[in-house]
């Protein structure tokens, strides 16, 4: 049984993982015709192409999302999405061709020897790498080289990864995919703590590395919805993560949710929001169980 994203009908996944460098790249790539949302909290966000998201905007339709590693830098990664995109055929049209429109967002995950980041090649192996098959998840792709609880201290910092999970609501499916680099501890949606940490964070430590945390998330529904009911997605999304993300939203993360409607069901949207809440949950608990029962860390091996 499929419980990922890759459950919404017409939505695909692909990473790209270097365990020599402990970084990677997740593309998920989306059916046509769709429409797409995005919501940032975070105050140190680092992204592309998300300002063609907000209400208003002339284009609605996305072929791709990327999370990618690397900071700032692994924005390259993007470059080789787009451009296998175009040579299939696939963006918003022009008269001079096809223009692929991939919103992209990413984690910092530059604590590590390695001074590499993930770029064009890189993005074009995920992109070339994706299935529908049930999303592989724990330290690979963009979660590769994340982490969680740096709030308490360098002492308290634990491995997390990439999580996912899908609801169904009536005939309709809604899926989440979530990368958590949390700067808080973790908790799930009922409150049990999976990080320790307590339920109400104190002080942040002193050791904090400004602009360093991020969780990102995608949600996708086959449910019919028109831009502002997607935004409403990603608002439930994101409170999601701030229930279990603690804190969440702060001065030191890019914390940003993106939402797709691929599909022509119908549904209720306060039913579809409630069940990206519970999605987005389950999917970040997912991120960090992932990643605990075999750390890359641990062993050497190629990229």
């Amino acid at each position: 049984m499929n419980d990922s994203i890759t459950a919404v009908p017409g939505v695909e996944v692909g990473h790209w993982t270097s365990e020599q460098h402990r970084t990677g790249v997740t593309v998920v790539v989306f059916p046509e015709p769709n429409v797409a949302a995005t919501e940032i909290r975070g105050a140190a966000p680092g992204s592309r192409e998300t300002a063609l998201l907000d209400p208003g905007m002339r284009v609605q339709q996305v072929q791709a999302l990327v999370f990618t590693g690397g900071s700032a830098f692994g924005l390259a990664a993007v470059d080789g999405v787009v451009r296998e995109l175009a040579g299939d055929g696939r963006g918003h049209p022009t008269r001079n061709g096809p223009v692929p429109i991939v919103p992209a967002a990413v984690i910092y995950d530059l604590d590590r020897p390695s001074g590499f980041h993930p770029g064009a090649p890189e993005g074009a192996l995920a992109y070339h790498c994706r299935s529908s098959a049930p999303v592989p998840q724990g330290r690979v792709g963009a979660g590769r080289g994340v982490t969680t609880s740096q709030w308490r201290g360098p002492a308290a910092v634990q491995p997390s990864g990439l999580g996912s999970a899908r609801i169904e609501v009536g005939a309709a499916t809604v899926g989440v995919l979530a990368v958590v680099n949390a700067v808080g501890d973790v908790f799930t949606l009922e409150g049990a703590p999976l990080t320790g940490g307590e339920m109400v964070p104190g002080p942040a430590a002193s050791a904090v590395t400004p602009h360093a945390n991020t969780t990102l998330v995608a949600v996708a529904t086959d449910a019919r919805l028109e831009r502002n009911d997607l935004f409403r997605l990603c608002v439930r999304s994101q409170d999601a993560v701030a229930a279990c993300i603690r804190p969440a939203h702060t001065r030191y993360d890019g914390d940003s949710a993106f939402a797709v409607s691929c599909g022509e069901l119908m549904g209720d949207p306060d039913a579809l929001g409630e069940a990206a809440f519970v999605a987005t949950g389950r999917a970040i608990a997912a991120a960090v169980t992932s990643a605990r029962p075999h750390d890359p860390d641990r062993t050497a091996a190629g990229p």
